[in-house]
């Protein structure tokens, strides 16, 4: 997680406040050999500087679960993030996989999924027409639910615009993943029990 970019405190990782020079006998390394390898005898300094250079022992195993599991993930992205330009419309997640394996987008271990979503999707337009793109949704939520829902709705996208009528009804326009039009539509139906009135603005 650490590796990835996610906040994760080095107190939560470290087991002890000293580094090892040879780990397998237990040797730890003296103050001196810290100051003449990293400058400093902070371990947490060191640790950090080793999580963020250093490579991962892992077993050929565990490497290719660990590159299964953020597989799944970038798929996912993708899936809410992105659009078939042609029809502007969601593409199944089962497609994105199989023009990844097509395309033989290389997937980093290390790298977030918005790191390297941005280029698997070019790789991937060589295969299927796709596109990352946001979509903006104009929502009127009547009185009845307008109080109950409104903190709920806005957290759904970012808001663009956001009005509340002389009846106490609100009109918003919300912007969202493209990929993510029907789920968050859906979701605001189930909020308002379908009362409310819902319109793609655009996709683009």
């Amino acid at each position: 997680m650490f590796k990835e970019g996610k906040k994760v405190s080095i107190h939560d990782i470290l087991v002890g406040d000293y580094v090892f020079k040879d780990a397998k006998k237990g040797l730890k390394a003296s103050p001196e050999e810290l100051e003449e390898t990293f400058g400093t005898t902070d371990v947490e300094n060191i640790a950090i500087r080793i999580l963020r250079e250093g490579e991962l022992q892992l077993t050929a195993e565990q490497r290719k679960q660990l590159l299964e599991t953020k597989k799944k993930q970038i798929i996912y992205y993708i899936s809410k993030s992105a659009i078939d330009p042609r029809t502007k419309t969601p593409i199944p997640q089962q497609i994105i996989e199989k023009a990844i394996e097509e395309a033989k987008a290389p997937i980093d271990l290390y790298k977030t999924v918005e790191e390297q979503v941005p280029t698997i999707v070019k790789a991937i337009s060589k295969i299927i027409p796709i596109r990352l793109a946001k979509a903006l949704l104009g929502v009127n939520v009547p009185p009845e639910y307008a109080h109950k829902v409104f903190s709920q709705i806005t957290k759904l996208g970012e808001v663009k615009k956001s009005v509340w009528t002389s009846d106490g009804s609100f009109i918003l326009e919300l912007e969202i993943p493209a990929g993510m039009q029907n789920d968050i539509i859906d979701q605001i139906n189930r909020l308002t029990k379908g009362t409310a009135n819902i319109k793609v603005i655009a996709v683009g």
